[in-house]
């Protein structure tokens, strides 16, 4: 199952990041909009976590909900990171 988890979160953080290289790249005028997938992506997390805990036992692609949120999160914290040096090279420059 560990195996299944790592795989989601690799998975879901190079899309997370792709996702960060194409929205840097949009011209986006003093806004936050290239970091809102990051909150979402988060947010979705955090409710997988906490329904893991309520809800019984659910496997979904050899993942439960609360590794599916731990993948969520991962993707989160490192496209949200990966975006942000992005950004601040886009605006550097």
């Amino acid at each position: 199952m560990i195996e299944s988890v790592f795989m989601i979160g690799i998975v879901m953080t190079v899309a997370a990041v792709i996702l960060g290289f194409i929205l840097t790249r949009v011209n986006f005028k003093a806004t936050y909009a290239p970091y809102y997938p990051f909150f979402a992506l988060f947010m979705v997390g955090l409710f997988l976590l906490l329904f893991a805990t309520i809800i019984e036992k659910q496997v979904i692609l050899g993942a439960g909900l609360g590794g599916w949120g731990i993948a969520c999160l991962f993707a989160s914290a490192i496209g949200f990171i990966v975006t942000a040096i992005l950004d601040t090279y886009r605006h550097h420059a």
